[in-house]
């Protein structure tokens, strides 16, 4: 009986050596060399966008609604809503992420969708019923940096009259930031709007 103990006790022993040489020694190291493989990289590291001279200035994986100093002068294409915004279009608070988890009856959602229908509408210079579906409802995670091309072009006009530049530049810029579904088919075509904004003040 003691025999069989002192064989399983070894045997335990010895598994445990190994693994936390294999998953505490060796494994961290593996996943981190893989993680910095050219090419994935940038993921790795949160998807960080550098200025000009390397300074960071974002992740292209969050979004935050910029606030126009003047919102009747306002130079920045903008996000979709976010639930965790007191105003009803933003901007949301980044440090809490999520849904509103309302459901589509819902008689407070259905209010703030036509209160933000009727204000992009008025700050797009565009009848309520040329905004976007988009436009008006927050994503899940309410820092989604992408909006859908229809979004996008809907503030064209607006940004290229404040900032100056021409319709057409500013369409160029658009479609530089675009992120185009793969294959054409899983997923769809969504414009980032950090990465935007950082081309339009550029």
């Amino acid at each position: 009986m003691l025999t069989l103990f002192n064989r399983q006790a070894g045997a335990a022993l010895r598994m445990l050596l190994l693994m936390t040489v294999v998953l505490g020694l060796v494994y961290p190291p593996a996943v981190w060399a893989v993680a910095h493989v050219p090419g994935l990289s940038a993921q790795a590291e949160g998807s960080i966008i550098h200025d000009g001279d390397g300074t960071p200035v974002g992740s292209a994986l969050i979004g935050i609604d910029p606030v126009a100093a003047d919102p009747a002068h306002d130079p920045y294409f903008h996000t979709r809503p976010s639930a965790s915004a007191q105003d009803v279009l933003g901007p949301g608070d980044p440090s809490t992420s999520g849904g509103s988890n309302k459901g589509g009856f819902d008689e407070d959602l259905l209010a703030a969708v036509e209160q933000r229908r009727e204000a992009i509408a008025q700050r797009e210079g565009v009848p309520p019923d040329q905004v976007p579906p988009d436009a008006v409802t927050a994503s899940g995670s309410g820092v989604d940096p992408h909006i859908s091309p229809e979004y996008a072009q809907l503030q064209v006009p607006r940004v290229a009259r404040v900032t100056g530049l021409s319709e057409e530049r500013v369409r160029e810029l658009v479609a530089a930031s675009t992120r185009h579904a793969v294959l054409g088919i899983f997923g769809t075509d969504g414009v980032n709007v950090t990465e935007l904004n950082l081309a339009i003040a550029r």
